[in-house]
């Protein structure tokens, strides 16, 4: 038997949170500061962005592992934040991100046309994120009621190790029957899903002005000089250099030309 390379994009596969919905990806992030705010510890929203795209106990594990974090969790409890206080913060997070996931729902402009094109392009379509299953569920019918039907939908506590680890985007290859993960291509706006999509060995896509990096509503972004745009995409896109994403795009509105550009690349013989 002889290894054919594939010669075409079967499957993408979505982050959801500030790549298919939630504009400047503030659910979480939000959530992070008041689920800390009610042990009394402060800490700013760009503080809650900077491990984001790792499930959510990892990522409250993280932002306890920063010593100015760890100082003022210190300062207000009296010892350094033990794992036992991560899940006790994770389930303070939870019910919290559960009530108010909808407030923070809207498709990203330009999500139906893209996963139309995709579709029209023979692709299916995969989904994994950092949240929880009982959450992503939540954001899964949100977005349905939108349009938006996905193949596959991975939550990360459906794998025994979430991101950067690529547990997720295979769990999708192998529900989606893809005979090679070198046809897939991952889409995400954080440097963990990035990770996970290289470690799959797929090609990988990441989003610099829609998601956490920015961190700025739809509107806002909007508003921004077209000069302003463009350096913020270029400095973002420097900020992903070491997760080695293949491309780098503003929004997933510029998805479809990416998704060509790797189908003559694959035609011509390239994998990730």
């Amino acid at each position: 038997m002889h290894y054919q390379t594939p010669q075409q994009l079967e499957a993408a596969i979505f982050d959801w949170a500030g790549t298919l919905v939630d504009f400047g990806s503030f659910a979480p992030t939000q959530i992070f500061v008041e689920a800390f705010a009610e042990m009394g510890v402060v800490i700013s929203l760009e503080e809650a962005r900077g491990p984001m795209g790792m499930g959510k106990w990892d990522h409250i594990r993280a932002l306890c592992n920063e010593p100015a974090i760890a100082k003022r969790f210190f300062q207000v409890v009296g010892r350094a934040p033990s794992d036992d206080d991560v899940t006790a913060l994770y389930e303070r997070f939870m019910p919290l991100q559960i009530e108010k996931i909808a407030e923070h729902s809207a498709l990203i402009p330009g999500v139906l046309d893209v996963l139309e094109a995709l579709r029209g392009k023979g692709m299916q379509l995969g989904s994994c994120s950092g949240y929880p299953a009982v959450v992503l569920e939540k954001v899964v019918a949100l977005a349905k009621q939108g349009g938006v039907q996905l193949d596959h939908v991975v939550a990360t506590d459906q794998v025994p190790n979430g991101r950067p680890n690529p547990a997720q985007s295979l769990a999708n290859v192998i529900a989606l029957g893809i005979r090679d993960v070198a046809a897939c291509v991952k889409v995400d706006d954080t440097a963990p899903g990035i990770v996970e999509g290289r470690s799959a060995g797929m090609w990988t896509v990441a989003l610099t002005c829609s998601g956490n990096a920015l961190g700025v509503d739809y509107a806002t972004y909007r508003a921004m000089p077209k000069s302003e745009r463009t350096e913020a995409h270029q400095r973002i896109a420097g900020q992903f250099s070491a997760s080695q994403p293949h491309f780098c795009i503003k929004t997933i509105e510029q998805l479809p030309r990416v998704i060509d550009e790797i189908n003559v690349r694959m035609a011509n013989g390239d994998r990730p």
